[in-house]
């Protein structure tokens, strides 16, 4: 783990008081496992799958604003890991289907995929950096999405105020540094840097950034601190108007609930009924 940030308080003193009881407890959370493949190819053709479903998700929460520019979702490629499939300039997000997405190499050439072989460069800046920095990282999300950029234009981390935000508890990272569209190899090296070992980060003045072990979890986490950043902003609206500030959970507890709400295979079960939809909705349309 990284060392803490100005933007994190890291306190090792203090247990939660759920912690006794919960390990005593007879109940336990459940979670199905995720899929494992054998086969390489079949795999590659499974998550083609998945990260189409994942901009149809996207396009229907209405992150498809700009979408020729500022939104894009990755996954790196089972068979050849230096590579990864990517979403092709200009094809909305809510008509994607798996034959359209392509695949572009570590100098961002596009060797595979639909039709429409143009790669935004923004998202090979941004997503490139992401995936060779991290190896861990399969998954990579980026978009302009309503909540999230006006939550960034606060340059401030997220504080922890409910369930929900405790899964960013000291994994999200605050990126303070805006130079414009990301079109040079440098710019997205820093976002990479900034995102360090994290789940997440806010960039400021400009949007949100998710990445994880799987496209289910990535794609929760965005849609997770996106209503996580609409939440603080009417939370500390209505607490100035009362002349007061928010209630924070303290670190102890914040630090307990991570542990059932912040974890991969948490991130990927809670997606996993946004995919189910799209499948039902779409009558597995997206495929194709």
């Amino acid at each position: 783990m990284a060392p803490p940030t100005a933007t994190e308080t890291v306190t090792h003193s203090k247990q939660s008081s759920q912690t006794v009881g919960a390990e005593k407890a007879t109940v336990k959370m459940q979670m199905p496992t995720m899929p494992v493949f054998d086969d390489k190819m079949k795999e590659r053709e499974y998550l083609k799958g998945r990260l189409a479903a994942a901009f149809r998700i996207f396009g229907d929460k209405g992150y498809d604003e700009g979408m020729c520019v500022a939104g894009h979702i990755t996954v790196r490629d089972p068979v050849d890991p230096s590579t990864f499939w990517v979403n092709p300039f200009g094809t909305a997000f809510k008509l994607m289907k798996a034959s359209d997405l392509i695949q572009v190499d570590h100098s961002g050439k596009v060797i595979a995929g639909g039709p429409n072989r143009m790669l935004n460069a923004a998202a090979f800046m941004i997503h490139s950096a992401i995936h060779a920095a991290r190896p861990d990282v399969n998954c990579a999300a980026h978009s302009h999405s309503l909540h999230g950029r006006a939550f960034c234009s606060l340059g401030r981390p997220l504080d922890i105020i409910s369930q929900d935000s405790c899964a960013f508890h000291n994994d999200l990272a605050l990126y303070d540094s805006f130079k414009g569209v990301v079109l040079a190899e440098e710019e997205g090296q820093n976002i990479a840097t900034a995102l360090g070992n994290k789940k997440a980060a806010l960039l400021q003045n400009h949007g949100l950034l998710t990445v994880g072990g799987t496209i289910e979890e990535t794609v929760f986490w965005f849609v997770s601190l996106e209503k996580c950043c609409y939440a603080q902003l009417l939370a500390d609206a209505a607490a100035a108007g009362r002349g007061g500030q928010t209630v924070k959970i303290d670190e102890a507890d914040a630090a307990f609930t991570y542990k059932t709400v912040g974890t991969p295979k948490a991130g990927w079960f809670s997606a996993k009924p946004l995919f189910d939809v799209i499948h039902a909705e779409t009558q597995g349309a997206y495929l194709e």
